[in-house]
């Protein structure tokens, strides 16, 4: 795949706007900003190309790893560094098909973003937490009230420290909150300048080696879903809609090879992330629930419907969406089907 095949057609500086303040809550375990790359699956080139979009070593290094790259079309995969820029491309008509966290989604249906939600990533919740510094008085969220707490716009960090410190009795603006990038969290909670940060991923592990302490997780707050997204355009195309079922059916083999195999998983991860292998391993034999691809329930459009909710009340979002409309479960009987 080229770059020319990522570039995408020019849009309103107003949808654009709105897109990107989605940013990050694609994957919990997003390093920061990626170079574009691509990597063809092997086998025999057909007429069908499926333009698929990834995040740096997650599904496509899966499928290799596991044996389940090859297919009967050609896969072209892009790497990108967050989920609202998956929805960009793919309103755009450059990726036929991606993931994201629920909230990119709902930005992307909020500014006129043509795309649909065709499957369940079933992922991680322990590791999107709150820390507080080493020695810190805090014992509860209710003991934020009038803190310093770093987060991440319009990411799942937001949404989580917003269902928390309601379940408190508290509002968003009861605390003093500062909207900061990953890095500039980091080096803000290290110089003692926040009381507290709300932040996800291989974060946690290096801040509580340095002795930060979790004051909550986000499991019980977070759903753990992560959504496939699909261009309508290639939903319409009959061998783009069977190379994606087909994609799904491996990824689906490839996530069952990395649950039972977490050490082979974690040296080849943590290989291609560049993180210490210790550190990747330890994640993984803590997470919530190991990755998984499911088909569409009520409940996940629930959520969805909540998490776009939620940043409509808090302001982030501009308009109340219905996300029901962009739900598709065409793929539900290849996302239940035993694996053999």
């Amino acid at each position: 795949m080229t770059t020319d095949a990522i570039r995408l057609p020019s849009v309103s500086l107003g949808r654009r706007s709105l897109l990107r303040g989605a940013a990050g809550a694609c994957g919990a375990l997003a390093l920061g900003s990626l170079p574009t790359t691509s990597r063809a699956a092997s086998g025999p080139a057909t007429e069908t190309v499926l333009r698929i979009a990834d995040y740096k070593a997650l599904d496509g290094l899966s499928l290799e790893a596991s044996g389940n790259a090859q297919s009967t079309y050609r896969s072209q995969f892009a790497e990108f560094a967050s989920g609202n820029l998956i929805v960009e491309a793919i309103n755009a008509g450059s990726i036929d098909v991606g993931s994201s966290s629920e909230i990119p989604p709902a930005f992307g249906i909020a500014a006129g973003a043509r795309l649909s939600i065709v499957a369940v990533v079933k992922d991680d919740v322990n590791w999107q937490v709150v820390l507080v510094p080493p020695g810190s008085p805090i014992q509860s969220v209710a003991d934020l009230k009038g803190k310093r707490v770093g987060y991440v716009r319009a990411t799942t960090t937001q949404y989580y420290l917003a269902k928390m410190l309601g379940e408190s009795g508290l509002r968003f603006t009861d605390i003093q909150a500062i909207s900061l990038t990953p890095s500039e969290g980091q080096a803000a909670f290290e110089q003692g300048a926040l009381d507290a940060w709300a932040i996800y991923g291989y974060s946690v592990p290096f801040a509580i080696k340095k002795g930060a302490r979790v004051l909550v997780t986000s499991n019980g707050y977070l759903s753990g879903n992560y959504l496939y997204l699909a261009s309508p355009d290639a939903l319409a195309d009959p061998g783009k809609s069977a190379a994606i079922g087909d994609y799904f059916l491996r990824l689906r083999r490839a996530f069952a090879w990395r649950a039972a195999n977490l050490e082979r998983w974690a040296q080849v991860h943590s290989a291609a992330i560049g993180v210490p292998l210790e550190t990747d391993l330890e994640i993984l034999r803590r997470n919530s629930r190991q990755r998984d691809l499911a088909p569409i329930t009520d409940a996940d459009i629930a959520s969805a419907q909540n998490v776009a909710d939620t940043f409509q009340q808090l302001g982030v979002l501009p308009r109340r969406i219905d996300i029901a409309p962009a739900f598709d479960r065409r793929f539900t009987d290849i996302l239940s089907r035993p694996l053999s």
